[in-house]
């Protein structure tokens, strides 16, 4: 009697491998993994239903009745100018400078120093937010007092650079604060991606007579291109999420386009120095203000994952 189609030797006949047995292990693990997917998304969906459901008596209330009295749209729009405006002055300020650190640790410098430097920015991680909005309220605001008078009496045309203040507890402050802790996590991403380069596409660009810096940009950069665009957008997050740094530095104070004057507020920093005393509709105010942060950080990682997608028709395989 000849075997069934799906049968092993049959299988075996068109060259096909025989079928490993699944082993309990296996089946557990494969369960397991399932399952932690399935939760990450009930806990998504969980927190976007509890947003929503407290959130609706401040969507819905009268415009007079809402902090502002210009109705909500009014009282979250200066707020998320604060905060989209701080994270992509520190994503600009910091995504530079974590690239150049990254390239001279995985290919510039000696062995012994690039791992000295390497763990030096990564102890910048382990420091606490609220060390940071200290350093910048007491040192950094300080230092910078100077060159903000020199942006206000040179470029006070350019509607960004008004009357500066003479504290320095700015938004453009309070942005390159941001830069400076969401740089570790850049660096570090992008020195792992980097040292990832497979060793055939640096030689085959040095055998045809490239520079270091020429290899580096037609081997090194676009094989690492998605990854540092995932670490940038994982700096973007921890910026739009920042709390403590930037409400310690902000000055209170009305909306305003200057970055060299006090005011401009963010919503983490609203909703954490707000909360404890908030009720009522102004506690429905501020969860409103937590879920648009948490629509703009899903928006941030959607973008994110299409850029990368767009971009994984490079392949570093060899």
């Amino acid at each position: 009697m000849a075997p069934a189609p799906g049968t092993a030797p049959a299988r075996e006949r068109r060259g096909i491998p025989p079928r490993a047995p699944r082993r309990p292990g296996d089946v557990l693990f494969s369960g397991a993994s399932l399952g932690s997917g399935i939760l990450i998304l009930l806990a998504l969906a969980g927190v976007a239903f509890f947003l929503v459901q407290q959130a609706i008596p401040a969507l819905t209330a009268d415009p007079e009745d809402v902090t502002g009295e210009a109705g909500f749209g009014g009282y979250i729009w200066p707020l998320v100018f604060g905060t989209v405006v701080s994270s992509l002055i520190a994503m600009l300020v910091a995504t530079p400078v974590a690239v150049g650190i990254a390239l001279f640790v995985s290919h510039y410098s000696p062995r012994r120093v690039g791992a000295v430097v390497g763990f030096v920015v990564d102890l910048l991680a382990a420091v606490p937010s609220v060390v940071f909005g200290m350093w910048g309220l007491a040192v950094f605001a300080p230092m910078l007092g100077p060159l903000y008078g020199w942006l206000e009496r040179n470029l006070s045309f350019i509607p960004v650079f008004g009357e500066a203040s003479a504290t320095g507890r700015t938004i453009l402050t309070a942005s390159l604060v941001l830069a400076v802790m969401i740089l570790p996590i850049i660096t570090s991403v992008s020195r792992e991606v980097f040292l990832q380069t497979p060793r055939l596409h640096e030689e085959a660009a040095l055998a045809l007579g490239a520079t270091k810096w020429e290899m580096i940009r037609t081997a090194v950069l676009p094989f690492g291109m998605p990854g540092v665009i995932g670490g940038t957008m994982l700096g973007l997050g921890r910026a739009l999420g920042e709390t403590m740094a930037v409400a310690i530095i902000l000055a209170p104070g009305a909306f305003s386009w200057n970055l060299l004057g006090s005011g401009n507020k963010t919503i983490p920093s609203e909703i954490a120095l707000n909360f404890p005393e908030a009720a009522g509709l102004r506690l429905s105010e501020l969860i409103a203000a937590g879920l648009v942060l948490f629509v703009i950080t899903l928006a941030v990682n959607m973008l994110a994952r299409w850029i990368v997608a767009r971009r994984a028709a490079f392949s570093g395989a060899s």
